[in-house]
């Protein structure tokens, strides 16, 4: 049951929460877990804005920032004493739904677990639900981790936009 677990993570507390969640699964069943981080044409269009000479450089820092949340993320897995692997998805075009559909696929996991601000209403409409494309798309069953209440989702949204804001000025 649930050997192949995959965890798309973005740093996020949300993703972490996620990814606690898989941990647990993964400690019953004895499963692996991928970690896995796209970085999307979008985020990448948003934090290049108008400067595309810096395409490159963007990339680097992107595909680092990538990394250093994937090596964090699989030292707690590791720390747990679960087994786990890693995948970078910065190739481009797709949508983030996309990747994580075909890395379920390529991989072969028997479980997606991802962590949702459980947006509802004009919040939903305006930030829209990630996670609720990636459920649309699954090849796999899908478990949605809703953060803990008092998360402020607009606070963590606001910090990812100044880290690539910050990122496209570097």
């Amino acid at each position: 049951m649930y050997q192949r677990i995959l965890v798309p993570i973005d740093g996020s507390s949300t993703s972490n929460h996620g990814l606690g969640e898989a941990i647990r699964i993964a400690k019953l069943t004895q499963g692996r877990i991928r970690l896995f981080h796209v970085i999307d044409d979008l985020s990448f269009a948003l934090a290049l804005g108008s400067e595309p000479r810096h395409a490159d450089d963007l990339l680097k820092q992107l595909r680092s920032e990538g990394s250093r949340i994937l090596g964090e993320a699989q030292a707690t897995v590791q720390a747990a004493g679960v087994d786990v692997d890693t995948r970078l998805g910065d190739n481009f075009p797709g949508s983030v739904q996309d990747k994580v559909a075909a890395e379920a696929l390529d991989w072969g996991a028997e479980l997606i677990v991802l962590g949702t601000h459980g947006r509802r209403g004009a919040a939903r409409l305006v930030l829209g639900s990630g996670a609720e494309r990636i459920l649309r798309q699954a090849p796999v069953p899908v478990l949605l981790v809703r953060a803990p209440a008092g998360k402020d989702a607009a606070a963590e949204l606001l910090q990812a936009s100044a880290s690539a804001a910050a990122m496209a000025a570097a």
